[in-house]
């Protein structure tokens, strides 16, 4: 009860200080998506890629997605079941529908290292979001140069055409379905192998792992308007509102909070809240 009492006063209080709030920034990390049902472990990874658990002896889809494969066939059988169940496919809950009720009627923005679209997908105005680290619906030059190398290529259609290709089915609200009594292919067909239009090289997906990945000019335009958001709030009252964010890649979001606190003419409100979807659930946020 105790503990329930505590979380029950933390989201009293969060809903206060969101109203009097002049802005909200929100730093979004992975735990949020967890939250919305994201998992990469269990029953989720065990549907869609027990077959590559036996084979590979891995135990989830992040260390998954660094295996050496022995050929692009079998690097794209695994990417597209990976990009379609968690860019494509309905998002499991509501966590993200709820925490758009908590801002919607403020002055928002959203910087996030999550790249599974959830926060446009569940209504948040895009010009108000900042994905940091790329976009699971975006591919791009493995090797990026000339005309390739701040270009990103949208992805939804060949990715599709991969999982048809391994035996999956799609429903109308883009679930990947497992046929029963299917053989899945742990391969794709080599003709379905993506390569850039621009420089012919191998395309893989716009993740940040190392310095090949490409901010294009969306990325720029968002880090703008990221700035712009900030330059206009600077003398008011802010509420930076991190949810899961963590000291590993989503560090970024709080370096960043940081920053834009110690650069403000004015004190602003507490930035160290967590966003819980059980507790906001309840409470009616």
């Amino acid at each position: 009860m105790k503990y329930t009492e505590n979380y029950s006063d933390r989201i009293r209080a969060l809903r206060r200080e969101t109203d009097i709030a002049d802005a909200v920034i929100i730093g979004a990390g992975a735990g949020l998506s967890v939250s919305a049902g994201y998992v990469y472990t269990g029953e989720r990874f065990d549907k869609y890629f027990g077959d590559f658990a036996a084979k590979y002896h891995f135990s989830d889809m992040y260390s998954g997605g660094f295996y050496p494969y022995p050929d692009k066939e079998t690097f794209w059988s695994f990417w597209s079941r990976y990009i379609w169940i968690n860019r494509y496919a309905p998002i499991p809950n509501d966590t993200y529908d709820m925490l758009l009720k908590l801002v919607k009627d403020k002055d928002y923005f959203v910087l996030t290292t999550n790249v599974d679209h959830c926060f446009q997908r569940s209504g948040f105005d895009k010009r108000r979001l900042f994905y940091t680290q790329g976009d699971y619906g975006l591919l791009q030059s493995s090797d990026p140069h000339g005309a390739s190398a701040h270009k990103t290529y949208e992805n939804k259609e060949i990715i599709r055409k991969m999982v048809l290709a391994q035996g999956y089915e799609i429903a109308e609200d883009n679930e990947l379905l497992v046929p029963e009594n299917a053989e899945i292919a742990m391969r794709i067909p080599t003709e379905l192998i993506p390569y850039c239009p621009d420089d012919g090289e191998p395309m893989t997906t716009n993740l940040r792992a190392d310095d090949s990945f490409v901010e294009d000019k969306g990325w720029y335009r968002a880090a703008e308007r990221y700035s712009e958001f900030l330059r206009e709030h600077e003398n008011g009252k802010v509420l930076f509102l991190e949810c899961a964010v963590g000291m590993n890649t989503p560090g970024v979001l709080c370096i960043e909070s940081h920053s834009a606190e110690n650069g403000q003419k004015q004190q602003i409100l507490p930035r160290e809240w967590i966003f819980y979807k059980g507790a906001v659930k309840d409470h009616g946020f």
